[in-house]
């Protein structure tokens, strides 16, 4: 399934004719072995049948765990879910990593590698306030909790809404299948066309209608 893995990515891109494409930092070069796909197939044909897409990766690039390992995921249990209650939440910025050197409130700490600055980097709404908090962090005079505290009430106040609505969305099952199956038919008939536009291109469609001639 590794070995596929990359062309159902590109798939997943390619059917819908994807220009703009959200991802990590970690997944940019997945983007790149789509568009050399799309270069082949494009060579193939002899013209512009799929375009090539563009990766947009967010500032923060890749939010580690909350343990401070290399990526957060649900199964290592080092995550912040969108639907986190509000203790989960404080639980889990409680429990960031931040600078193991930094033991006491006056001594220099260090921002590079701290999780809860990684986090205020991608979340801080006020990056003019985080620029003197790291200043002062670097420098002495600033505890962990203080600088967790400010990551709890952005986290809280971006969360809260989104959980809300998630809880009141899940009371309907009935819309939610709804729109599922809506965007499932939608995204089909999308993929189909993309499909038959490839095959007609290359040349495939023919082949299959010959084919399917000798075989009757």
């Amino acid at each position: 399934m590794k070995g596929g893995y990359p062309a159902a990515q590109a798939a997943d891109i390619t059917a819908f004719k994807a220009t703009i494409v959200p991802v990590g930092e970690d997944q940019a070069p997945l983007i790149e072995q789509t568009n050399e796909i799309v270069r082949r197939i494009n060579a193939t044909a002899g013209r512009a049948v799929l375009p090539e897409a563009r990766a947009i990766i967010p500032k923060a690039g890749r939010l580690p765990g909350i343990d401070g390992k290399a990526k957060m995921s649900k199964s290592g249990g080092n995550a912040i879910a969108l639907s986190a209650s509000s203790q989960e939440i404080r639980n889990a910025v409680r429990a960031m990593f931040t600078d193991p050197n930094h033991l006491r409130v006056e001594d220099p700490g260090c921002v590079d590698g701290n999780v809860v600055f990684t986090y205020l980097d991608a979340f801080d709404p006020d990056q003019d306030v985080l620029a003197e908090l790291k200043a002062k962090y670097q420098r002495g005079g600033l505890g962990d909790g203080k600088i967790k505290a400010r990551l709890e009430a952005i986290l809280q106040d971006l969360i809260a809404p989104i959980r809300e609505r998630r809880a009141h969305l899940s009371k309907d099952r009935r819309y939610v299948l709804d729109v599922i199956e809506e965007g499932t038919a939608r995204a089909r008939e999308r993929t189909e066309k993309t499909k038959r536009e490839v095959v007609r291109a290359l040349g495939l469609f023919q082949l299959q209608v010959n084919s399917s001639r000798r075989s009757g």
